[in-house]
C-alpha cells in the first residue's frame, strides 16, 4: 500500500478492476487522483502509459492501471514511485453529524 496525505493507493488483482473508464485530465494535462479545496495543490499520477480509470457503476471509485511503472506527485509530499500493476483509489473520508465526506486540505 502507498499513502500519500488523504490518498491511499492499494494494490489490487486485475480482475478486481471493474468496468471503468478513463478519467479526464484536468485543464494543466494531469491526471488528478485527488485536488485539495483549501489549497488547490493535486495528488498527480502519471508514467508511461499509466491510465486513471473511473467504475461506471460510481464515478468516485477510481483505479490505476500502471504498466510500467508510475509516479504520484504532490506539492507538499514527497514523490512516491509506483511498480507495475493495478491499483484502487481512496480517499479518506471524515464524519460529519450524518454524513461522511472527503477530507479537505
Amino acid at each position: 500500500m502507498f499513502r500519500q496525505g488523504d490518498v491511499l493507493i492499494i494494490p489490487v488483482p486485475q480482475a478486481d478492476v471493474p468496468a471503468c473508464a478513463p478519467v479526464p485530465r484536468d485543464r494543466r494535462g494531469r491526471m488528478v487522483l485527488a485536488r485539495g479545496e483549501a489549497t488547490g495543490h493535486a495528488h498527480v499520477v502519471g508514467g508511461p502509459g499509466l491510465q486513471l480509470l473511473a467504475d461506471l457503476d460510481d464515478p468516485e471509485r477510481m483505479f490505476l492501471e500502471v504498466p510500467a511503472h508510475g509516479r504520484v506527485t504532490h506539492e507538499e509530499h514527497g514523490p512516491i514511485p509506483l511498480p507495475a500493476g493495478h491499483y484502487r483509489v481512496v480517499r479518506q473520508r471524515e464524519y460529519i453529524p450524518g454524513a461522511f465526506r472527503p477530507v479537505a486540505d
